[in-house]
């Protein structure tokens, strides 16, 4: 579903996909961009461990810190690329505007 969902979301934007054949290294490039990030800010990042007393205490404590970081990352942080703004700042005025109906 996913995969339809992306195809969808690219086709809608005018996007040619950058990935190869199913199952080749192309596949998981921007995956694995993502993880490196996510690890490098939430995981080994000195002021996110300060901030919740050290290294994480269990599976319970790192899933309520990836819930958080993920809504920060889609929804909070300004992105130089958008102009300073947040994601959900530049998809709100993207779904203000108005399109012309496609028959």
């Amino acid at each position: 579903m996913t995969s339809i969902r992306y195809g969808e979301r690219l086709a809608e934007i005018g996007a040619v996909p950058s990935i190869g054949t199913v199952g080749d290294s192309f596949d998981n490039a921007m995956a694995e961009s993502m993880f490196a990030l996510f690890k490098t800010e939430l995981f080994r990042n000195p002021a996110v461990l300060a901030a919740v007393d050290g290294h994480w205490k269990g599976l319970d404590d790192l899933e309520i810190e990836t819930a958080k970081w993920v809504s920060w990352f889609n929804e909070v942080r300004l992105h130089t690329e958008l102009g300073d703004a947040t994601p959900l700042e530049v998809e709100a005025d993207y779904d203000a505007q108005p399109r012309a109906d496609v028959a």
